[in-house]
């Protein structure tokens, strides 16, 4: 099997284990199950130059970073640099995260979070809202049209705003109502090589009506600003953040050249 594959395998595997040990019965009774989620893409809209800041702690193609970083001041760190919104990675096995990292980001900002992970069942989705996400990824790769659908229906109807992550243009079918936001990953999820051309490439083919992300290899002002001339209005960036000992340092830095370049 592939990587994806490996982690697809797993993933349903954890997910059916976290439903016996956490049935959606608790999880409504989580402190963050009602609150008022904020909007992902309206943060995008006002904040330029529209990062979303990622905290994670290994990927299979970076393995473990060097800092072992607190998680609460590195998500602090972020929005006081001028993040638009935050992306916390909650699969363990994998990149080393867990659910409770995406409600202890929750406590320490109101800022958009997005729950990033591999989402195979409705479950997660409910999890996330239960965890204070504001938002959850959908990743067209290893989903049919019609979980697409379902997923997105099911999200909505907790207030939580969809991201479809696409890798080739032939994967824009699986759009449907409810979903705002495209995410064009520069990584292959398969053999993981990054390449930002897939932005490029991809940015005339998304329809109008969805606002666009770039997600994956990027560490350039360059690169940002040239991306937004194309339409995109977020930059989701973990890797080059992480592998710095001070993350939200590093986050603070490129704002701050970008926005000086712009």
């Amino acid at each position: 099997m592939n990587i994806l594959e490996q982690i697809i395998t797993y993933k349903n595997k954890e997910v059916k284990r976290m439903k016996d040990l956490y049935p959606v019965k608790l999880l409504e009774h989580k402190v963050y199950f009602q609150r008022n989620t904020n909007s992902l893409s309206g943060s995008l809209g006002k904040n330029r130059p529209g990062i979303i800041a990622e905290f994670k702690r290994k990927s299979p193609s970076a393995g473990q970073f060097g800092n072992q970083t607190d998680l609460g001041q590195v998500i602090r760190g972020y929005v006081e640099s001028g993040a638009a919104a935050l992306s916390v990675l909650t699969d363990e096995k994998y990149f080393g995260g867990n659910i409770e990292d995406l409600s202890e980001a929750r406590e320490k900002t109101d800022h958009p979070i997005l729950r990033k992970d591999f989402i195979v069942d409705e479950y997660q989705i409910i999890e996330a809202r239960a965890a204070g996400a504001d938002a959850v990824l959908l990743i067209a790769e290893i989903l049919t049209e019609n979980q697409v659908y379902e997923f997105t229906g099911l999200a909505r109807s907790f207030s939580l705003e969809v991201i479809l992550e696409i890798h080739h243009s032939d994967q824009l079918n699986k759009l449907c109502d409810g979903i705002t936001i495209v995410g064009v990953n520069n990584r292959n999820l398969v053999d993981l090589t990054v390449d930002v051309n897939r932005s490029f490439e991809l940015a005339s083919s998304i329809p109008g009506k969805f606002m666009k992300i770039s997600e994956s290899g990027i560490s350039s002002p360059d690169t940002i600003i040239q991306l937004t001339e194309t339409g995109y209005q977020g930059f989701l960036i973990g890797e080059y953040f992480m592998k710095h000992d001070t993350p939200q340092e590093a986050c603070k830095k490129l704002i701050e050249e970008i926005l000086a370049d712009d």
